[in-house]
């Protein structure tokens, strides 16, 4: 029997794959009366809001089957309970850039990530590259900007 692979995530990025799924699920019956209204037009061949109905279910119908599957795989990480000197998934991380200044990011899971708001997945260039880390390592990463330094200030479980 094949291994599932577990997706770690915080415990706010499981409940906003919960609410999206809660959402899509709430949507199929509105679909599935959009199909039959549409059907009710006659002739489907040539019936436009029938097809967008249709395609939307399947899209639908996709992104449930997508977002459960995350669901069941879902390993709910609090970093809270977490410590240690070296970076791992969950940790927020002070780091200084090429000018020393600081800027902090979060490791989190692919679905949480958002660069904008400092939580970076750990399967990113910088994720990757930060993992196992200590505290005064220095760390290179090619991203698509080019090369970036930075060094290692401080670790956080919070």
């Amino acid at each position: 029997m094949a291994s599932v692979e577990k997706l770690p995530m915080l415990a706010e990025g499981y409940e906003r794959l919960i609410s999206e799924l809660k959402a899509l699920r709430e949507e199929r019956p509105r679909i599935v009366d959009a199909i039959e209204e549409a059907r009710a037009h006659g002739d489907l061949s040539e019936n436009a809001e029938y097809h967008a109905a249709k395609e939307r279910q399947g899209q639908v119908e996709a992104s449930i089957a997508d977002l459960e599957d995350k669901v069941s795989r879902a390993s709910i990480i609090d970093p809270a309970t977490l410590s240690g000197d070296r970076i791992i998934f969950g940790a927020t991380v002070t780091l200084l850039d090429d000018d020393d200044k600081p800027v902090r990011y979060q490791i989190v899971g692919p679905y949480e990530a958002d660069a904008k708001a400092g939580r970076i997945s750990y399967n990113s260039p910088l994720g990757k590259a930060l993992i196992g880390r200590h505290v005064g390592d220095e760390i290179e990463v090619t991203v698509p900007s080019g090369d970036r330094f930075y060094a290692v200030e401080k670790i956080e479980f919070i």
